[in-house]
């Protein structure tokens, strides 16, 4: 595993340096973060229906998606997307490693990196600046309790492995595909749907709810953050680590046995 560790530390500390950008784009998801928020307010202030969802832990939950939406599958690693244009991509299959097991280490650094540089100025906002401006509703509150606060950073590493996972997937569909555009418009709508991050998962109607939740992309917003806000009890958090496991194993699996069968049909400049 040391070269794979390597390699992901390595461009960890790359993607470290696009300070500005991330400032930028906290600036960005603060700003989505209020206007989801204002049209959730409207909703819970107009409907007389109870949710099962209270409107403080659908604003916990929109906030937490915006402080680690950099993790999602949103899209390509360029280097791999021009090595595949270019046909340098041969270089690679020279290297002493595996090169599926090589992209994913750099996918866990590409869904890191740029999260921790962006959820520290929207942490502060929303957990101290907002309450003290007199908009404690709008806030992000502490987790349900220690154990929750615990159990929700074990499967944020979960989410990591299964978001590295699907990006690694769309690596691998370069070398069938070439441009890789379409891949990455599909994934993205998907997962901003079915991830939570559109519309909290819990406020779709109860026929969805057994589908939705055992969809990988539940693993990468909703679960995480209804374990951090009390919907879901922390002593459940160990099933949800074995779906984000699950659906890690499985991904890998497939990204390996698709890269396997297009190495076998590559053809690098008529080569």
């Amino acid at each position: 595993m040391t070269p794979y560790l390597a390699i992901a530390s390595a461009r960890f500390r790359t993607l470290l340096q696009y300070r500005g950008a991330a400032l930028a784009g906290s600036g960005t998801q603060l700003l989505f973060g209020f206007v989801r928020i204002m049209v959730l307010e409207a909703f819970y202030r107009s409907s007389s229906t109870p949710q099962g969802f209270t409107f403080a832990e659908a604003v916990g939950y929109i906030w937490l998606g915006q402080v680690t939406f950099t993790m999602l599958p949103y899209n390509l690693d360029r280097d791999v997307r021009d090595q595949v244009r270019t046909g340098t991509l041969a270089y690679e299959l020279v290297r002493p490693v595996d090169l599926f097991l090589f992209w994913y280490s750099r996918a866990l650094a590409w869904r890191t990196a740029p999260m921790f540089l962006r959820s520290l100025p929207m942490l502060v906002l929303a957990v101290w600046l907002l309450p003290a401006l007199g908009l404690p509703e709008w806030g992000l509150g502490a987790p349900a309790g220690l154990a929750a606060g615990l159990m929700w950073a074990l499967t944020m590493v979960g989410a990591v492995a299964v978001s590295a996972a699907l990006t690694t997937l769309m690596s691998v569909s370069l070398v069938w595909t070439i441009s890789g555009e379409g891949i990455v418009l599909l994934l993205t709508s998907v997962t901003s749907l079915l991830s939570g991050m559109v519309v909290p998962l819990p406020l779709f109607p109860d026929w969805a709810q057994p589908v939705l939740s055992l969809l990988p992309f539940a693993a990468l917003v909703d679960l995480p953050a209804r374990i951090y806000t009390g919907d879901i009890p922390a002593a459940l958090g160990v099933w949800v680590l074995l779906h984000q496991l699950f659906w890690t194993v499985m991904l890998m699996g497939l990204g390996r046995w698709l890269l396997a069968r297009s190495i076998r049909r590559l053809v690098i400049q008529g080569g």
